[in-house]
């Protein structure tokens, strides 16, 4: 009896110095899981550019003369054909009198001239003599009238003025600003898009702007000219674009962040926190029997939170979407939640124009 107590001692005191206790094993992984499903993928390509006025111009003196009105305001509207400057014209007027008095002269002598030549008394020499003279009389009037008008500055078309930096008095020389027009109406949009991209691009296409002044508001436009030359030196072509600025919410000088809608594809989607990166590769943990297995894939655009799969999975099979980093291949999991029951292949939200805009900012 003695003997076989000695023995258990001696076996419990071997094992216990051996360390091979049992260990308690841990749980398996809580995870949440999703099915692979659908999603229209659009190609958006990005690029900045600069905000111009639908038609803009510097109203400058033709002449250096004298103001003897400003007929605007700072920033206010004006009308195609309103008179915005007048500049001192005397002279002008002066001489406008004499040469239609001249011009009248030379009519009336033409005309006695012709009754002459009528009656025989006249030769054909000093009618021709005639009929020049008063032609010339006649030009001159109206290079004084083409100088008289000169000196009335007009609006070409409607449109907002800019900052006034000149005032009634002052002598202004040939060339000097007097006022710019600026119609708002709609904007231009000018930027550059790489060569490569060039075969995305069409006359009509949808765009989407963002401007840093309006966080959150998305403006329309479409592709108006694509210029048909590449610059040698960048590698990129030109487009200009128009938006409808009905409010005058945007202003020309003004960066714009600007999305072009092009292509759109179908392809399968998982959410890019399921993917997992590892050196140059790409995989997911995908859910069967109560275990993962990891697997490769090849991955495309992205889109909305979201990231194409080009090959490795199929429409339907269950995927981890949350407690990846906790995950190996092979290891044990308990799903949270299980989402995209139902038809296998279910669909992903489909991008709308304003969560392709939401990618901008």
């Amino acid at each position: 009896m003695l003997r076989s107590m000695v023995f258990c001692a001696a076996m419990l005191l071997v094992a216990a110095c051996s360390g091979e206790v049992e260990k308690p094993k841990r749980p398996p992984a809580l995870v949440e899981v999703e099915a692979v499903s659908s999603q229209t993928f659009a190609e958006v390509i990005e690029a900045v550019g600069s905000a111009i006025a639908n038609e803009q111009v510097v109203l400058s003196s033709p002449v250096t003369e004298r103001i003897v009105s400003l007929n605007y305001s700072d920033g206010g509207l004006v009308r195609r054909g309103e008179v915005i400057a007048r500049l001192a014209q005397s002279q002008e007027v002066a001489e406008l009198a004499g040469a239609q008095a001249r011009a009248q002269e030379a009519t009336q002598q033409l005309e006695r001239i012709k009754q002459l030549r009528q009656r025989g008394f006249a030769t054909g020499a000093s009618l021709d003599t005639q009929i020049a003279a008063a032609n010339a009389a006649k030009a001159s009037a109206e290079q004084v009238k083409a100088a008289i008008s000169d000196r009335v500055i007009r609006a070409p078309f409607s449109g907002y003025l800019g900052l006034r930096t000149v005032s009634p008095g002052a002598i202004v020389a040939a060339g000097t600003p007097i006022a710019t027009v600026s119609d708002i109406s709609r904007i231009k949009l000018d930027f550059n898009v790489p060569e490569t991209q060039l075969a995305a691009l069409s006359k009509g296409q949808a765009l989407l702007i963002t401007a840093a002044a309006y966080p959150g508001r998305v403006f329309n436009g479409t592709v108006a000219t694509i210029d048909p030359v590449v610059d040698p030196t960048t590698r990129a072509v030109a487009v200009r674009a128009l938006l409808p600025n009905t409010d005058h919410a945007l202003k020309p000088g003004m960066l714009l962040t600007v999305k072009v809608l092009a292509r759109q594809h179908q392809g399968l989607s998982v959410p890019e926190l399921a993917v997992v990166g590892e050196a140059s590769e790409q995989y997911v943990f995908v859910a069967e029997g109560g275990k993962v297995k990891r697997v490769l894939v090849d991955t495309g655009a992205r889109q909305d939170g979201r990231v194409e799969i080009l090959k490795g999975l199929n429409a339907g099979q269950k995927i981890v979407t949350e407690g990846v980093v906790k995950l190996a291949d092979g290891a044990p999991i308990r799903m949270a939640n299980e989402k995209g029951n139902g038809a296998a292949a279910g669909s992903a939200p489909q991008p709308t124009a304003a969560s392709l805009a939401a990618n901008v900012r």
